[in-house]
């Protein structure tokens, strides 16, 4: 039997492919929970200090839910916006302690473009479009594409995109702040596990607490925010020696000249 998820560990970095093309990968059940104990497994494995999430083939990242699977199964679609993180792959992701890097090497249909939208950094193949088409099918989105849409590219596009249920296609999702870059499908996965590599050269549990702070931050008010910020710096800067940051810094320093 064909595994749902692939994975492949080099260098920190771990690439998980959704791999269901035949389906445009869509979010099955099997395939949910599926990713739910890939990713539980990769935030406990040491040797993974970053994660790229993408699809399998080049037409879709992930088309969404499996439509054949919630016509066909009573309750499929309560199952679907259940709680638990086994369900909900947007959860799977944002459970994970590690920087989630979306390689979107396709479309990102409405669940689809839910898991996109968990990841930390989103880059996207030319081939890449998103759609929200959850008014079209009737149905309420429940893993949070209402509420982080608006907060990533401003309610009057979010607006546009979920009452119309039009596709955005790579270069606009760059220009309105969706999407980090725009590469060609052959240089996706490089740039993605490029970017992870940077990621993964930093402290572990640095990482793990500076992603914490700046989501905890975002779900709350900037005022809350700003507080947020101030006591976790308070306590771990008070920590730090002088003799740590001189080392840093000049690490720092050459590193940027390696960067040009």
């Amino acid at each position: 039997m064909t595994d749902l998820i692939l994975t492949q560990i080099a260098e920190g970095v771990a690439t998980v492919i959704l791999n269901r093309p035949e389906a445009m990968n869509a979010l099955s059940k099997a395939l949910r929970h599926r990713l739910y104990e890939v990713m539980t497994q990769l935030d406990a494995n040491d040797d993974v200090r970053a994660i790229v999430l993408t699809g399998a083939g080049t037409r879709a990242f992930t088309a969404g839910l499996d439509l054949k699977e919630l016509g066909s199964e009573e309750g499929a679609l309560g199952a679907a916006n259940a709680e638990g993180a086994d369900q909900n792959p947007v959860k799977a992701i944002e459970h994970c302690r590690k920087p989630v890097i979306g390689a979107i090497n396709g479309v990102a249909i409405t669940g689809g473009f839910e898991v996109a939208l968990a990841c930390d950094v989103l880059i996207a193949s030319t081939n890449a479009r998103f759609a929200d088409t959850h008014a079209r099918v009737g149905i309420v989105p429940g893993w949070g594409l209402s509420q982080k849409l608006s907060r990533m590219i401003g309610i009057s596009r979010a607006k546009e995109l979920s009452f119309t249920g039009n596709f955005l296609d790579a270069e606009t999702a760059e220009r309105w702040g969706l999407v980090n870059r725009v590469v060609a499908p052959e240089e996706l996965l490089r740039v993605a596990q490029r970017i992870a590599c940077d990621m993964a050269s930093i402290d572990p549990e640095f990482l793990a607490t500076y992603k914490q702070l700046i989501d905890e931050g975002y779900a709350a008010s900037f005022g809350d925010g700003l507080g947020i910020e101030h006591k976790l710096s308070s306590a771990a800067n008070a920590a730090v020696s002088p003799e740590e940051v001189e080392a840093r810094r000049a690490a720092v320093q050459e590193r940027g000249r390696t960067q040009g």
